[in-house]
């Protein structure tokens, strides 16, 4: 591979040659690393020179100072195995990547300090960027094309034109570059818009755009920087789903007409999203414009390649064309993933939550319910109990600030749903009102609130989403006195099963079953079940919902063994005591 990338006024060069940028985004995060070099390699054959990945901070550094670059997370064997196939590789390392991805990529962490100001030039905040960036910034620096690996260029901060514009961030970041051994050509990327230009782009940092259609006018928002490439690092393919929605979908000759505008202009590009892959475990994240919406666990984002690396028409047409305009043979592609159909899983054992809270819980005391983070949690449940003693008149109960999903239980009896997707609806809070009138207490009741986190807000101005409750009253009276239960549903191992012989059950229950499996991939079809996970094996597939679009969740072949363990967590009720695992993917 060529030693060196650089621009020489509006062309990129690599070596002494002229180069143009053909790159496809894939997340090492969202793939296993068993297939890692299967879909490096389909997107070698496609006519791509380059692999983009964006880091993910809070996978990386779960807790403060705990770093982990193993297994999934080992961005070093993945940019090795893209440079052993030939490929170039652009890093978008944030700190913050948005990418749909739980919290923007930020630790969760964060925000156990509630004075920390984020995406600016806060000391405490860069501080804790800059121990990160030390941790990885060691791993990448011999993956630099300076230093003979295959890194041609990184990122500074992420579409920051869509949140801010300060200038002393941004250089602040740049700076940090510098000083731990960055260097390669620097970049920023934002939205064709001049507003997010002015505000995300930085002196002697190369900007770039991110759009995904009008590709013959778009390029007209560089003419105020002067002579630059044309480089599109975010070519929207297509786009990701919420739960509630329906599947976004893109057809490939509108996405080949876009590419053969590039051409035309002999312009650069990332394909956004190349194999977008899945959010596994508490990965998704979300959206808040005027509602909060979750995204799915499904990352299809009508990508080339399919979630679990199938071939599509788009990357047949795609690769028609890269190939030709490049005069590269059509060789032979890799086969087609393989896929089994296992059927009906019986799901013979059942774990009741509240029964097993002194097995897989942290036990808190909590004169007033705090969010999560304090207790140095970052996803899965949290439940606040309380008693409320002495003669209390009927009244209505107030919960402040539920994030996400809460099941109030008052004396051990479910008496609401609060679903904060619903909360901007006029009727939906009348109704909640309504059931959430108390008749009175004499003596002593139990108050109990489970709250499910689903995603992090990872876009926009809401990125301070801390998950559980803030606030309990009853008729005005602020409810104190609290313990408070940590739920993160990492440690299920530590469940106490019983025999299941019902035919519908009502959560929130835990239900195992085994099964025996042969090769190839699966999807687990949650028909019949209301909201909750999936784990097999110990790994975390992700979330599932009823409400749609996704009506499967994705299980790799490479998890999987002779003998294997299925656990659902439900949170409301199931129809039947039995799993689907077929050799179908059911989105929208």
């Amino acid at each position: 591979m060529a030693d060196s990338f650089k621009i020489k006024q509006d062309k990129f060069y690599l070596g002494d040659k002229p180069f143009n940028i053909y790159s496809g985004a894939m997340h090492y995060f969202r793939t296993l690393p068993e297939y890692w070099e299967d879909r490096l390699t389909k997107l070698k054959l496609a006519g791509f020179n380059t692999v983009e990945t964006y880091v993910c901070w809070n996978l990386h550094e779960p807790k403060k100072g705990v770093f982990d670059f193993s297994g999934m997370l080992d961005i070093v064997k993945f940019l090795q195995t893209a440079q052993k196939l030939g490929l170039y590789a652009i890093v978008r390392p944030g700190p913050y990547i948005c990418a749909e991805w739980e919290f923007g990529g930020f630790p969760a962490w964060l925000l156990k300090d509630k004075n920390i100001e984020l995406r600016c030039n806060n000391e405490l905040y860069l501080a804790h960027v800059r121990d990160y960036f030390e941790k990885l910034f060691e791993l990448l620096r011999p993956q630099l094309i300076t230093n003979g690996g295959n890194i041609i260029a990184m990122q500074i901060e992420n579409e920051y034109g869509s949140y801010g514009n300060d200038k002393k961030y941004l250089k602040a970041l740049s700076d940090m570059y510098d000083e731990l051994g960055i260097d390669v050509l620097k970049f920023t990327s934002d939205g064709t818009w001049c507003n997010m230009l002015s505000g995300g782009t930085l002196e002697n940092v190369l900007p770039t755009l991110n759009f995904g259609s009008r590709t013959a006018t778009a390029f007209s928002a560089l003419e105020p920087f002067g002579k630059v490439p044309k480089m599109c690092m975010e070519f929207w393919c297509g786009w990701f789903d919420h739960f509630g929605e329906k599947h976004h979908k893109r057809g490939s000759d509108s996405i080949t007409a876009e590419l053969e505008e590039f051409i035309k202009q002999d312009a650069s590009f990332n394909m956004y999203m190349f194999l977008g892959g899945t959010n596994f475990g508490f990965n998704a994240g979300a959206n808040h414009r005027g509602k909060y919406q979750p995204t799915v666990t499904s990352y299809d984002y009508c990508a080339p390649l399919t979630e679990w690396g199938d071939y599509t028409e788009t990357y047949h047409k795609i690769r028609e064309l890269l190939c030709k305009k490049q005069n590269i043979p059509l060789g032979e592609l890799p086969e087609a993933p393989k896929l089994q159909n296992i059927g009906r899983v019986p799901l013979t054992q059942k774990a009741q939550l509240f029964d097993n809270l002194d097995n897989i819980a942290t036990k808190h005391y909590s004169a007033l319910p705090k969010h999560m983070e304090a207790y140095d949690q970052s996803h899965g449940l949290i439940y606040y109990v309380t008693k409320i003693k002495g003669k209390y008149d009927a009244g209505f109960l107030g919960i402040e600030n539920v994030h996400d999903y809460a099941q109030v239980y008052f004396d051990k009896k479910k008496i609401a749903t609060i679903n904060r997707m619903k909360e901007s609806s006029i009727f939906n809070k009348l109704m909640l009102k309504k059931k959430l009138f108390i008749k009175g207490v004499n003596g002593e009741s139990e108050l109990g609130i489970l709250v499910e986190a689903m995603g992090r807000v990872n876009y926009g101005f809401d990125l301070y989403d801390r998950k559980g409750i803030s606030k309990v009253t009853l008729a005005n009276q602020v409810i104190m006195d609290y313990d408070v239960y940590s739920i993160p549903l990492d440690n299920l191992h530590k469940l106490t099963f019983t025999e299941n012989t019902d035919s519908a059950v009502s959560g929130p229950v835990f239900l195992k079953g085994e099964f025996e499996a042969g090769e190839g991939d699966c999807f687990v079809n949650i028909e019949g079940f209301t909201k909750g996970y999936v784990f097999v094996n110990g790994f975390n597939l992700g979330r599932y919902w009823n409400i749609g679009p996704q009506k499967t969740l994705y299980l790799p072949g490479a998890i999987l063994k002779d003998k294997n363990e299925i656990i659902i967590f439900e949170m409301e009720n199931c129809k039947k005591s039995e799993i689907v695992i077929q050799d179908k993917h059911l989105l929208g």
